[in-house]
Formats: structure tokens, C-alpha cells, sequence
């Protein structure tokens, strides 16, 4: 491909401004303008768009890949479609969350009842449709990705790779565990993917949480009770080991260690320090620095795992339309991740 990596950003519709179509790309972003079931903040529907907008205004050394700028990534288009249909069900999610949240019972109204129903049909035919697609990616040798959306988007493309029959590891950087049983009503919550990964996907060997730091008694007692299947570094925890002398070089090795040779990684921006995603839907104190979580993607590589596919979400977006932060660090923290995967390609 011809491209001046020391030149100026060209946005031509592709992710980091990249002369790459979906022919030729070894990695593919399948962006997904979802937030229905947001219980907090909205707005990470937009978050490609602005994570695409901002893409171009990187440079493309990286310090852990050579000719990084080489790397074949592919954006899909944003669909006008789903985007429609998410701001329509949001506005009713949004009015049937207000309910719960005075007290509302849904048992007893059919009206939120049609709501929830509507929200769980629309979101049964995004995650098959991404399956088909991820499947499709699969088959012609490429590293699928997603690019949400809240964190519900993504089932559908670990389902896929569960789907080829394999064991793999999720390594999921997160606030939250997201271990919610339907949470809210919503089967496919966003509180809720790693309960379905674990429901719906028997070859997920294990699911390694890092930096979770926000989560219900029901989820401690899920991950009790996993048979080791889940494996969660707390936040707090990871803290105090630091605290006490540890490094975090030596904590990575211990994370890398309890995963699988596959690794399907699932990032959520939230398990960043919030004055990096101040605008995600959850923001939560504590987690970590951008440099912090590519230095754990690398060393995953470095020890000879192999990165099968990714999602990136939960990034957010200001109401001031000068402020693009979130969008900027999404950006950046999508490049190390292009790059860890193109890294674990190569080798």
C-alpha cells in the first residue's frame, strides 16, 4: 500500500486514514453504534465515529512493532441503520431505566415489558448478524475485531470464534465484571457479556479480569463459584501488591500466566483512570494508565500467545463538540491493540 507515514492524516473513510480495503486488510474493525441498555450515561453509540474521526491526527510508530505503519486494518462502515435503531430504543430504555430506578415494577407493566422485548429482538439480530459476519472474517484467514458501543456488542463475535470449536482465554480490562445475570431486564445487558460468554461459549476456557473495581455480591459469588473458570485481579488488590513492593511488570506475568495459548481480548476504556475516558458511560475511580495496558497486550505476544480477535468499547463522547479526549485516547488505545494483534500475526 502507499502510504507516507510522515505525512499529514488523510481522512479517506478507513481507520488511521489507512489506503487498506476489506480485500486486503489482516484485520478487520467491525464498529457496532450501540448503547440501549446504558443504565448510566449514553453516548458510546457515537464512540466510532469519533474514535474514526480522531484516527487520523496519530503517528504510526510504535515502538513495539516495526514498520507498524504497514499494518492492513480495515474499518467496516458505521451502519446508518442500527444507528437508527438504537436511538430509538434508547429513548425508551431510557424512560423504562427513570421506572426502575423510582421503584417501577415491570411485572405489573406491559407497556416496559414491550420495551425490554423490543430492546432483547433488535439485540439477538446485531449479535447474529455480527456472527455471520465474524464467521465469514474467520474463514478468509483475518483477525476480526469490534469496535462498540457499549460492552453488550461484541457477543456475537466471541460466540463465532466459540463456534469454531477451539479452547481460548478472554483477558478483559474492565471496571466492572459484568457478570450480571440479565441485568436490569436486558439479557444482553451490558452488564451482562461475560455472563453470556460464560453461559453461551463452552470452549471459553478461562476468563482472566484485570483491574475490576466495581461489582455486585451475585458477581463475587458467580466467580467463587466458576471452578477457577474466572480468574479476576481486582483492582484493589492489584494496589495493594503494589503498594507493597510488587511491580506491575510482576503482576502482568501472573495475569499472562492464567490464560490459554488463544486470547481473545475484550477492552473496556473504563478499566482506564477516568480522566482518560471521562466521558464512557461508567466511569469509575482507580484502574489504569493507557501505558499500563499496552505493556500487558505486548507481553501477552512477548510470551507466545496468540491474539485471535478483540473489541474496544465503551468510549464516549463529549456534549462540548470541541472536546474530543475520549475519542483521542480511544484512538491510541485501538492502535495498541492493532498492533499487539498485527504483532501476534507476524509472529
Amino acid at each position: 500500500m502507499i502510504f507516507d507515514p510522515n505525512g499529514v492524516g488523510i481522512a479517506n473513510g478507513n481507520i488511521f486514514g489507512f489506503p487498506v480495503t476489506e480485500q486486503e486488510a489482516d484485520i478487520v474493525l467491525i464498529p457496532i453504534p450501540w448503547d440501549a441498555t446504558a443504565s448510566y450515561g449514553k453516548g458510546t453509540s457515537d464512540g466510532p465515529q469519533a474514535i474514526l474521526d480522531a484516527s487520523t491526527q496519530l503517528d504510526f510508530y510504535h515502538p513495539q512493532l516495526e514498520r507498524a505503519f504497514e499494518t492492513k486494518v480495515f474499518m467496516a462502515p458505521i451502519s446508518e441503520e442500527w444507528k437508527k435503531i438504537n436511538a430509538n430504543l434508547c429513548a425508551s430504555a431510557i424512560e423504562y431505566i427513570d421506572f426502575l430506578e423510582t421503584g417501577g415494577n415491570i411485572e405489573n407493566n406491559t407497556h416496559f415489558q414491550k420495551v425490554v422485548a423490543d430492546v432483547s429482538e433488535a439485540q439477538n439480530a446485531l449479535k447474529e448478524n455480527l456472527k455471520e459476519k465474524a464467521l465469514k472474517l474467520i474463514e478468509a484467514g483475518k483477525i476480526p475485531a469490534v469496535l462498540g458501543g457499549e460492552h453488550s456488542t461484541p457477543l456475537g463475535l466471541i460466540e463465532a470464534i466459540d463456534s469454531l470449536g477451539k479452547p481460548f482465554g478472554v483477558l478483559q480490562i474492565d471496571a466492572h465484571a459484568d457478570l450480571r445475570d440479565a441485568y436490569e431486564g436486558f439479557e444482553q445487558s451490558h452488564a451482562s457479556i461475560m455472563f453470556n460468554v460464560l453461559k453461551n461459549c463452552p470452549n471459553m476456557q478461562r476468563l482472566c479480569q484485570v483491574g475490576i473495581r466495581d461489582i455486585a455480591q451475585s458477581e463475587i459469588d458467580l466467580i467463587n463459584n466458576s471452578g477457577g473458570r474466572v480468574k479476576t485481579f481486582f483492582d484493589w488488590d492489584i494496589k495493594e501488591e503494589m503498594y507493597r513492593g510488587k511491580n506491575w511488570a510482576y503482576i502482568v506475568e501472573r495475569i499472562i500466566n492464567h490464560l490459554p495459548q488463544h486470547v481473545y481480548i475484550s477492552f473496556d476504556i473504563d478499566g482506564l483512570r477516568p480522566y482518560l475516558c471521562p466521558n464512557t458511560g461508567t466511569p469509575v475511580a482507580g484502574g489504569f494508565e493507557l501505558e499500563d495496558i499496552s505493556y500487558l497486550f505486548f507481553e501477552l505476544v512477548k510470551a507466545g500467545k496468540k491474539i485471535i480477535a478483540f473489541d474496544l468499547n465503551e468510549v464516549g463522547v463529549s456534549d462540548d463538540e470541541n472536546d474530543d479526549w475520549d475519542a483521542n485516547v480511544g484512538a491510541r488505545a485501538l492502535w495498541n491493540l492493532v498492533c499487539a494483534a498485527e504483532k501476534s500475526r507476524r509472529m
